[in-house]
């Protein structure tokens, strides 16, 4: 089974990931998503991203094996992220996986494991609260743009539209009002889905 955290922007999905997988009875195995983009310091290839060459990637596209892929135009060029089949064993019962991404990502990888094997976890906060802390979390950057927590709101309203999260039959959504409340909500969901494997 594959977990796909997602949610807009300053709803705590990162938190709520890192979270997730210290609860060690959940038993969760952290997919690495891959980059082509450079490894910046302190990173760890293998552990933030697999870190590969714009060639390795056409080898895993040639080969089927690329779920799910984004690409962002830069100033530094096109930097391509990916989830590649390699060593993962999604439709292995015993073994739970667990992501972050976007909505259109997670469509990609029910699309590509099946919708038995892929499940959404769609956090939510009211648009006060990630407004504000988007604009707590800019203002510690070193150059603080309120234009882009504003790009950032505008975006996700439209990537998180009800009617595309109708239409990924995404039904379920966790509140992050209480980080534990809504860390113990996840948890529930994904011992019961053990289960019931």
């Amino acid at each position: 089974m594959l977990y796909v955290l997602m949610g807009k922007s300053a709803t705590g999905k990162d938190t709520i990931f890192k979270k997730l997988l210290e609860k060690k009875e959940l038993n969760l195995i952290k997919v690495v998503p891959y980059t082509t983009r450079p490894m910046r310091t302190g990173e760890t290839s293998g552990k933030e991203y697999h870190f590969v060459s714009i060639e390795r990637m056409k080898e895993l596209e040639t080969a089927g094996k690329i779920a799910e892929h984004r690409c962002y135009h830069t100033v530094h060029g096109d930097w391509h992220y990916f989830t590649a089949d390699e060593n993962l064993n999604i439709k292995d019962s015993s073994l739970q996986y667990i992501t972050i991404g976007t909505l259109e990502s997670y469509v990609s990888l029910r699309n590509y494991y099946g919708a038995d094997f892929v499940t959404p976890l769609y956090i939510c906060v009211d648009d006060f609260t990630r407004i504000r802390r988007s604009l707590a979390r800019e203002e510690s950057d070193d150059n603080p743009s309120c234009s882009e927590v504003c790009r950032r709101f505008l975006a996700d309203e439209e990537d998180f539209s009800p009617d595309k999260l109708s239409a990924a039959g995404v039904e379920v959504s966790y509140e992050n009002i209480d980080l534990d409340t809504c860390v113990h909500m996840i948890s529930h969901t994904i011992k019961a889905n053990t289960h019931q494997l």
